[in-house]
């Protein structure tokens, strides 16, 4: 007997609807074809053991699984209940007159219990697009699901009880829950804040700047003077997350599993990987493509803590993705595309001994060793980081001051303000949503300088010898400084401001 069932597969962060066939004949064997990866062809084995430990029993005939497309390749232990009920019905050991309404994915224990599984949101909503009535899926999965409004999602614990739910459905109630209201509830801030900190008003103010514009930033000082403290503050001045943002943040930390009792994903996320991480593991990939550490920041912060540590090939396959804000896994069978829309803040030391530029440290005072450390970072790299910050040690008079200093919350106020401003500016764009997002079309268009600002940008470019990347940047800084004070007019004051946040292009720096 042929009976059709039907799952998913995740390619990339979005689902695909595979039709399993599952046909029972006279003879003996188990066949199961349709690119299949070792994970399902060790599936019989589990099934075996579950169907047996639930009452039910693998048929001695001719078994023959087709997984339909065939030429897509199938990958990991989530058609575990896909297949065992595909089995049972064409075996007749159930009756299932509505198997074909339903999107059932499931991993089995071999005691018949269901494990959860990766990439139910984006399976979720390929089952509303494709129409069906509901998804049956691990009780522990039931609430990401759900997120999708329109379709029935079942959650169970067992095999017994989905096959308890095909024989009668009217226990069983669907899972449903508002995700406006869930997404509001869950929206919070971390607990990390900036009126922890003292001094540093340089530095909060170019935290505030990258923060409003979306801009990536640099900070570069002595060991201990709180470079990682203050990057860890970033994400708590961010902006809230709208509902859509959390949608494509959750469909991305989905795919790698990282969902789990758990709806929308309300906070930016802030990722920190550590410098002997592989090009693969940061920007995605591998014989099986997963999202990197640069897509699960999307719509959040990257931290690189001491950035001419990280192996230079590593750094090198970011330049792409900081431009293109997405990746792009090409093999010689398929091309992927992950979301890479993130924040880079970048720290490091001055040297390799950490102090070399602090005017109170002289262990080391050969201009060479600066050159050389940052040798290890390219000059297109260096092009694509807006603000570079030098971080100086906090003195003990303000170590020790018990006046308290400005809130996340205070400076996340004037920082919404000012991304409230861009999103009118840009809302007939689809690509663009704050200033450093902007083009080179669109730089033109919001960035007109007056004769005072042009010359002044002129002296600096021909001073400094700038790139036309870093002429963007500049302008780029200079639309946010603006926008902050909410002029519409770029005047020579943001222009100068925005240059002295190139540290890594003045002489000073460079020699």
């Amino acid at each position: 007997m042929l009976k059709k069932i039907f799952a998913a597969a995740v390619f990339g962060v979005d689902a695909t609807t595979i039709t399993v066939e599952v046909n029972i004949d006279k003879g003996i064997g188990y066949h199961l074809v349709g690119l299949p990866d070792n994970a399902i062809k060790e599936s019989n084995y589990r099934i075996a053991a579950a169907l047996n430990n639930t009452g039910y029993k693998i048929p001695g005939k001719k078994i023959t699984i087709n997984m339909a497309p065939a030429d897509l390749r199938k990958e990991g232990s989530a058609y575990d209940l896909t297949l065992a009920i595909g089995i049972l019905a064409a075996s007749r050991q159930i009756k299932a007159p509505d198997l074909e309404k339903y999107l059932i994915m499931g991993e089995l224990s071999l005691d018949g219990g269901l494990q959860p599984i990766k990439g139910v949101l984006p399976v979720a909503i390929q089952a509303l697009k494709d129409k069906f009535k509901g998804i049956i899926l691990p009780k522990e999965n039931e609430t990401e699901a759900a997120i999708v409004k329109g379709l029935e999602v079942y959650g169970m614990e067992n095999l017994n009880e989905v096959i308890s739910f095909f024989k009668d459905s009217s226990p069983f109630q669907p899972k449903n829950i508002d995700t406006r209201k869930a997404f509001d509830h869950q929206l919070k801030y971390p607990e990390h804040d900036f009126s922890d900190v003292k001094g540093q008003e340089t530095i909060k103010r170019c935290m505030e700047i990258a923060a409003a514009g979306g801009h990536n930033i640099i900070l570069i000082g002595p060991p201990g003077a709180g470079k990682t403290m203050l990057a860890k503050r970033l994400p708590s001045i961010l902006p809230p997350m709208t509902l859509q943002e959390a949608l494509e943040t959750t469909k991305i930390h989905s795919v790698v599993g990282k969902i789990k009792n758990q709806g929308l994903v309300s906070i930016r996320p802030f990722r920190s990987p550590h410098h002997t991480i592989s090009d693969v593991a940061l920007v995605g990939g591998g014989q099986y493509p997963q999202p990197g550490e640069i897509s699960m920041a999307h719509n959040g912060v990257l931290f690189l803590d001491e950035l001419p540590e990280f192996k230079r090939s590593v750094l090198e396959v970011m330049r792409q993705p900081l431009e293109d804000r997405e990746v792009t896994i090409s093999r010689a069978k398929f091309t992927v595309t992950y979301p890479a829309s993130f924040m880079l803040v970048a720290s490091m030391n001055p040297s390799p001994s950490g102090y070399f530029n602090d005017r109170d440290d002289h262990s080391s005072n050969a201009s060479f060793e600066l050159k050389r450390y940052l040798g290890k970072i390219s000059g297109p790299l260096l092009d694509r980081i807006d603000l570079h910050i030098e971080v100086a040690p906090v003195p003990f008079e303000k170590l020790s001051d018990k006046r308290p200093t400005e809130s996340s919350s205070s400076i996340r106020e004037r920082v919404t303000a000012a991304r409230v401003v861009q999103t009118a500016r840009f809302k007939n764009s689809i690509n663009t949503h704050y200033n450093a997002q902007m083009s080179s079309r669109q730089i033109r268009k919001y960035c007109a300088l007056d004769k005072d600002s042009e010359k002044l940008l002129k002296d600096a470019l021909e001073k400094l010898s700038l790139s036309a990347r870093a002429y963007d940047r500049i302008l780029k800084v200079s639309r946010t400084l603006a926008d902050l004070e909410a002029k519409d007019q770029i005047t020579a004051n943001h222009i100068a401001e925005a240059i002295q946040y190139r540290s890594l292009d003045r002489e000073g720096w460079l020699g």
